[in-house]
């Protein structure tokens, strides 16, 4: 007998991503869909572009007056109707992290791109409370994933 349950149709993601870097450990485009849609399933447009450490220097300098490569940058520009927004993502501040954390690269890309996500749907980790509870929503999406806890 056939179901007569209709299939909800999936919310509409325009994702972009962008590699202005090359290197074998860098996430497959199907990767980083899987993160983002795990961490935000509704309607988004949004470009993830992974850069060198000159260009992740140049926009945290630009953007956030610190004069130095940082792991991941979140640029926010709507929540509603759709999340739109951009990641950027330094691959040697990533590889370096993933190495002094003795963990693999992709797991670190996936928790910075969840982390990154968060930040586009509002979280933040200015205070304590903040913090626990972003941390707590990375660990869950993390492990619903098959990643361990990232901390």
């Amino acid at each position: 007998m056939k179901s007569t349950k209709k299939r909800a149709t999936p919310a509409r993601l325009s994702l972009s991503v962008q590699y202005a870097v090359r290197e074998a450990s860098l996430p497959t485009r199907v990767e980083v869909r899987k993160w983002v849609r795990a961490t935000h399933p509704g309607a988004a447009e949004l470009t993830v572009r992974f850069v060198d450490a000159e260009e992740g220097r140049s926009l945290n300098a630009q953007f956030r007056g610190k004069d130095y490569a940082t792991n991941v940058l979140t640029f926010p520009y709507a929540r509603e109707p759709m999340l739109n927004g951009d990641l950027v993502l330094c691959l040697p501040v990533v590889l370096r992290e993933a190495s002094e954390q003795g963990k693999p690269a992709v797991a670190h890309f996936a928790h910075l791109v969840v982390h990154g996500m968060l930040h586009l749907q509002g979280y933040d980790h200015e205070t304590g409370a903040d913090a626990r509870a972003m941390e707590a929503r990375e660990c869950e999406i993390l492990a619903r994933l098959g990643y361990p806890d990232p901390y």
